[in-house]
């Protein structure tokens, strides 16, 4: 059994926020769960093209858009899932961070970070 708190894991910062990641590769569960927080005002261009993810609003406010530019709000309560790789843009509210309960699969090793440096940073 794995048990673990918010204090005995310690957050990583991923480009434009902060993630903590609750279980990683060498957990041997398969995937990841993390608590990320995207930063009040960011706006991040994602792709993951070695993972898919769902991710489930907790707290805060924002928007995902999809590679075709369709805007979908993300409030508390709102999962979404990329189960096509698909290219995004996550942006947070300019007033309040948002925050989300997301799963990756495969499992992240546990330090990556994006490099915003491209039009899409990816795993």
């Amino acid at each position: 059994m794995i048990v673990r708190t918010a204090n005995e894991v310690q957050p990583t910062e991923w480009g434009n926020g902060t993630s903590r990641r609750y279980l990683t590769v060498a957990d041997g569960m398969g995937y990841t769960i993390t608590d990320t927080v995207v930063r009040a005002g960011t706006r991040s261009p994602l792709q993951y093209r070695n993972h898919l993810e769902a991710c489930y609003c907790i707290e805060g406010s924002g928007l995902v858009i999809d590679s075709e530019g369709n805007e979908h709000p993300i409030s508390p309560g709102t999962m979404y899932a990329l189960d096509e790789h698909d290219a995004h843009f996550l942006i947070a509210s300019p007033i309040e961070d948002l925050r989300l309960v997301c799963v990756f699969t495969p499992a992240l090793v546990g330090n990556e970070a994006h490099d915003f440096s491209r039009e899409f940073s990816n795993y």
